[in-house]
Formats: C-alpha cells, sequence, structure tokens
C-alpha cells in the first residue's frame, strides 16, 4: 500500500488512523486537510459523481479504510433514510470505485449487526439479526460493499469505541462521575470496550494483509457498562462515587440494544500473529495519553 484513502479522519476512528500511518504509506483524509493531502469537508461519499471527482484530483489510491458511518444510532429511528444513506449506500459506491480501480478496501462495521441473544462471544460466521435501524443500514453496507468488490474487501466489526479526540462513554461517564457524586449505570448489557488505539493499527494490518473476509476486532474480555464505569472510577481516582447498576429498561431509548454482543476475535489475531489487548489494560493505555 502506497496510498490510502481515510474516510471520515475528522472523526475519533478517523483521526487516530492518520496518527498512526505505517511507514511508506502516504494517506490521505476525507473531513480535514492531512498530511499535505485532501481536504474535502462536504464530500458525499454515496454520489459517485462526488467520489469519481475526488479520485481524479486526488488519487489513485491503492486502498480505502472506510471509517465514515452515521453513528447516531437512537437518531437513525428518526432518520432512516439519511441513516441508509451514510452506512449502506456509500459503502456500495466505495466499493464500486475500489472494484474499477483496483483498490483494496475495508470497512467498519459493528457489533450492532447482532441481535443480542447468544451468551457467549459473536465469531464471524453467526446469523445476524439487527434489532435497529443503525444496526440494519451497517449490515447492509457490509453486503453491499462484498457484493460490489469480492476480491478484495475485507470487513472488520467492532464495538463500543472510545479514544482520544472523541465523543464517548468513559469521557461522558468521568464528567458525570465528578460533578453528580452518584449515578445509575446499566448492567444487563454487556461487551468489549475497544479503544482506537488498538483498533487503528488493527485496521491497518488487515489492510497491508488484503485477506478478504470478515473479521471482529475488539479487546480482549468483556464487561456490562457498569463494570466499565467501576474500573473507569477506580482508574481514575474517583471510587467514592456511588455506583448502583440498573437495566436496560431503566432507560428506555428509542433505538433497541444488543443484550450481549462480546465479538470473537481470534480471526483477527491470527491475521495479524497477535490479539488486541484485554480492555482493561487498554482504558489504562488510554487514560496515560488522554486526561479525562
Amino acid at each position: 500500500m502506497k496510498r490510502v484513502l481515510v474516510t471520515g479522519a475528522a472523526g475519533m476512528l478517523g483521526s487516530e488512523l492518520l496518527r498512526r500511518v505505517p511507514s511508506g504509506v502516504h494517506a490521505l483524509g476525507t473531513d480535514l486537510i492531512a498530511r499535505d493531502g485532501l481536504d474535502v469537508p462536504g464530500l458525499d461519499l454515496a454520489d459517485t459523481a462526488a467520489v469519481d471527482a475526488a479520485w481524479a484530483a486526488h488519487g489513485p489510491f491503492d486502498g480505502v479504510i472506510h471509517g465514515a458511518a452515521w453513528t447516531a444510532v437512537d437518531l437513525a429511528e428518526e432518520k432512516p433514510a439519511d441513516a441508509a444513506r451514510a452506512n449502506t449506500d456509500a459503502c456500495r459506491v466505495l466499493a464500486a470505485k475500489c472494484a474499477s480501480t483496483g483498490a483494496r478496501l475495508v470497512v467498519v462495521s459493528t457489533d450492532f449487526v447482532f441481535d443480542g441473544r447468544k451468551t457467549s462471544p459473536y465469531v464471524e460466521g453467526d446469523r445476524e439479526n439487527p434489532l435497529s435501524v443503525y444496526g440494519k443500514t451497517k449490515r447492509e453496507g457490509e453486503l453491499a460493499a462484498l457484493a460490489a468488490h469480492p476480491r478484495a474487501t475485507m470487513v472488520v466489526r467492532t464495538q463500543w469505541l472510545y479514544g482520544p479526540r472523541g465523543k464517548h462513554f468513559p469521557r461522558t461517564i468521568a464528567g458525570f462521575a465528578r460533578s453528580k457524586g452518584a449515578l445509575k449505570v446499566v448492567d444487563d448489557q454487556v461487551g468489549a470496550p475497544t479503544s482506537t488505539l488498538e483498533l487503528a493499527p488493527a485496521l491497518w494490518d488487515v489492510l497491508a494483509k488484503g485477506e478478504t473476509g470478515v473479521y471482529h476486532a475488539a479487546c480482549e474480555g468483556s464487561c456490562s457498562w457498569f463494570g466499565l464505569t467501576r474500573e473507569l472510577c477506580a482508574r481514575l481516582g474517583l471510587a467514592h462515587v456511588e455506583l448502583t447498576p440498573c437495566t436496560t429498561a431503566d432507560f428506555p431509548r428509542p433505538a433497541a440494544r444488543p443484550a450481549y454482543s462480546v465479538l470473537e476475535s481470534s480471526k483477527l489475531a491470527r491475521l495479524r500473529g497477535r490479539p488486541m489487548a484485554d480492555w482493561r489494560s487498554a482504558l489504562a493505555d488510554y487514560l496515560v495519553c488522554e486526561k479525562l
């Protein structure tokens, strides 16, 4: 890979991808000026003509890491067409462009493609059954990309993402813990908190290897949102904060969440020759580089 396009480069994951560019790779990012490269803040990735124009002006690209997405899970229930355009149509357009130019494509996806009814970690071959508009549009995006560019598309599902330069659960909950002193936190949703510090290098490895198919990419281990909050408060010196476990029903939201969505990532570990870090050590590493 010599020239790679990173979509959503102004976001939490995209910005970390640009900070982790491998030696010898020239990375260009949509949504901001990155590495004397591409500045297309209004680029509509679901518009074939717009993508063609960006390719002509700044390409050709050997690879694309597609991190841009509609991630407002609850708002997607109100605006399904907008979510579908961002999460499904953009995948189709980018995959078609990559197919016509011979570029590899990595599509970042989500644990929300599953219904959460399992009680053991999800593997790549498990049946998808998304419960929400967000999950459905992301699953349809996976299928669209794989159908349009089967020879060089890699779908990488992740979950419970957090990292520097982003809005996410650890940042929000740390603020609440300091300001309120007591918190009720959901304890019946279980997943694997995953840091962009861990995910970004994994995505670069997947692109470099070029072995097509679906991969799960999450930090090792699992916990509930309550468990994550307890660990975070302990590491931030906020052990005095009163934490009370509660159920999802206590905090109803427009979009349904999978109750159990831990992703089994051994396929990715075999590809890379190493697993991603345990979620607790990844959280500790994140807190060293960013003070909450």
